[in-house]
């Protein structure tokens, strides 16, 4: 039985994890933290530091600005992470590498197999297609705080590592000049109740190509925590992402 404390428990992204747990023999939430207190299948706590309960991994899908005493408390009891959280800035990014010395912890902006297939497409399109024009395009729902999205920069930065005189431009609307060839476009769209879509449009002389990835339901994004999660309890201290996770089930 793998148990989990569930980071972000009552957010959108935290229920969806809770029903899949819960459908899993194999799988326990001992625990909870949210801005604020609860009970109902386990007890959800305002603070991380509160949690008395023995635990196997962390999941987190909350704010970044939890981070710090999420840290904190992982790297304390030496309990392995899957963070799943976006809009991190340097500082954060830091922090996750600074824990990933004490404790193995699994960061990926976007859990699903299919966007992680994305992004390596899209790299390998840009390395062919070197004379492209290469805009990204990312829908999301109404309640997403950061934009663009932390998948978005996912595959910029994957185009990047090909196109070293790459850079990302956001939006054009305060610009009157031609386009460059070395940016990347990145569009940000937010409305209703979307879950997430991400193109990345190649432009050439008479012919374009799109690569396209859209999610109907966060239970894609639930269950690519999950598999982290069963995947980082078995790893030493360290930094992981994606591509550790597919190599483990021979996808690399």
């Amino acid at each position: 039985m793998l148990e989990l404390i569930l980071s972000g428990a009552k957010g959108k992204m935290g229920r969806t994890v809770a029903e899949l747990v819960g459908a899993q023999p194999d799988l326990k939430i001992v625990a909870g933290v949210d801005i604020t207190r609860g009970e109902g299948d386990f007890p959800i706590y305002d603070s991380v530091y509160e949690i008395a309960q023995r635990a196997d991994v962390i999941v987190d899908f909350s704010n970044p600005k939890a981070l710090e005493s999420l840290c904190g408390f992982a790297v304390e009891r030496r309990i392995p992470m899957v963070i799943g959280t976006t809009g991190l800035d340097d500082i954060h990014k830091k922090l996750l590498r600074y824990s990933s010395e004490k404790i193995p912890v699994f960061v990926s902006h976007n859990m699903s197999l299919g966007v992680f297939l994305l992004v390596n497409l899209a790299s390998r399109a840009a390395a062919v297609l070197g004379d492209f024009d290469i805009e990204i395009v990312e829908r999301h729902h109404n309640q997403k705080i950061d934009a663009p999205s932390g998948t978005s920069l996912m595959i910029a930065d994957a185009i990047k590592e090909v196109r070293k005189d790459a850079e990302c431009v956001f939006g054009r609307a305060d610009k009157s000049k031609r386009r460059e060839k070395s940016e990347i476009g990145i569009h940000s769209i937010r409305a209703g109740n979307l879950v997430g879509e991400h193109r990345v449009i190649f432009g050439g002389e008479d012919e374009t190509i799109e690569l396209s990835h859209t999610v109907t339901s966060r239970k894609v994004l639930a269950a690519g925590a999950l598999r982290a999660a069963r995947f980082i309890v078995s790893q030493s201290p360290g930094y992981y992402s994606m591509p550790d996770l597919v190599k483990s089930l021979g996808g690399l």
